[in-house]
């Protein structure tokens, strides 16, 4: 501590954006898992899973605030396997819905899809000023700019569905976020690794 409360000020900050997030994220979780699967959309269950992901690492994150960088390193790891776990799990229901089949509303994918873009990207301008910070807001920034970048690729499945008649695009790009989400889980645990 500086004794000028500079300290406690940043900690504050942070600890306000990651609650701000968790909080989106929770909310997108639960609206695009509900959507998600009224939709039929493999592409956003794979999104709804990955907000929860981001839940669950934002609220890790909130934890590690102000805390040693061991522990913030520690909560960087836990939020890496999460993000594997549900990777691999979205896998599993790609190849599910493969054999078993669906029916994906696009115009449902779409809008869907545009909401979950428009509050990742509220995300990303929040955690922004914080990506250079410690371990734990380096991870909640590598989450936000993946979350994006899913969000397109779900808007684009939903358009291609609608155009092309076929669910193909939608197991696409529900296999392309896992895939996302599997990388983003690998990239946080070496950064945690290497700062631990």
């Amino acid at each position: 501590m500086t004794g000028c409360g500079c300290d406690d000020e940043v900690l504050g900050l942070e600890r306000r954006t990651l609650r701000t997030l968790l909080l989106i994220n929770a909310v997108m979780f639960v609206s695009e898992a509900a959507l998600g699967w009224l939709a039929e959309s493999t592409a956003l269950l794979a999104d709804s899973l990955d907000m929860g992901a981001d839940a669950a690492v934002y609220g890790v994150a909130l934890y590690a605030v102000g805390r040693s960088r061991s522990l913030q390193a520690r909560a960087a790891t836990t939020s890496g396997v999460l993000q594997i776990a549900l990777g691999l799990g979205v896998l599993i229901e790609v190849a599910r819905r493969s054999f078993y089949g669906s029916e994906p509303i696009s115009l449902l994918i779409i809008g869907t899809g545009l909401v979950a873009l428009l509050a990742n990207v509220i995300c990303l301008a929040l955690i922004a000023k914080h990506r250079d910070g410690g371990m734990h807001m380096r991870a909640s920034w590598i989450f936000s700019t993946n979350d994006v970048i899913a969000n397109v690729g779900v808007v684009v499945s939903g358009g291609l569905v609608m155009l092309l008649g076929t669910r193909v695009p939608d197991l696409v790009v529900g296999s392309v976020v896992a895939v996302i989400v599997l990388r983003g889980g690998v990239r946080i645990m070496r950064e945690a690794s290497t700062s631990s």
